[in-house]
């Protein structure tokens, strides 16, 4: 009987433990959904429902949003090695507060080393150009703290993008 017992609650025990748990696709999903939520209603907010555009990647929605302030001129053919030198601001979309800024340093980076948001916008604008970014957290440094520059995990991203230099 103590076995039937002992061997009973071993089962319920052990089926007890065998929740559910969430799939990595759908933490992903779930945090896609909040991101879309905070870009879209800060667009509403602030006023820029006839101005913010959505970056198509390939007939793809990204979430990913634009605003042209200055689209610059001559003609810029974009890869992952061509080398963008630029004056930036990115701060928490939601607090506004500023995480980096290149400080007038105008850094240069290989447009293939740079967060997905920026691969995908920056090429919307030529030399002399400047963009706003609204990036969802997937498009920006995702569910990772970073810790030296104060960004939390899952943080929606505000990047405003002066385009100083294009080389190829």
């Amino acid at each position: 009987m103590n076995r039937l017992l002992l061997i009973l609650l071993v089962f319920i025990i052990g089926f007890a433990s065998c929740k559910k748990s969430e799939s990595e696709l759908d933490k992903i999903n779930r945090q896609a959904e909040v991101d879309n939520g905070i870009i879209t209603d800060y667009i509403s907010a602030n006023g820029l429902s006839t101005t913010a555009k959505q970056v198509d990647s390939a007939g793809v929605a990204t979430g990913i949003y634009y605003v042209i302030i200055k689209p610059g001129e001559g003609n810029a053919l974009f890869t992952n090695s061509t080398n963008i030198t630029v004056d930036f601001t990115g701060k928490i979309l939601t607090s506004g507060q500023t995480f980096t800024n290149s400080n007038n340093f105008h850094p240069t980076f290989a447009l293939g080393s740079v967060i997905r948001a920026w691969k995908l916008a920056i090429p919307l604008i030529k030399k002399g150009g400047q963009i706003r970014i609204l990036s969802p957290s997937r498009y920006a440094y995702g569910a990772f703290d970073q810790l030296e520059i104060g960004l939390p995990a899952n943080s929606v991203v505000d990047f405003d993008i002066k385009l100083l230099d294009v080389t190829n």
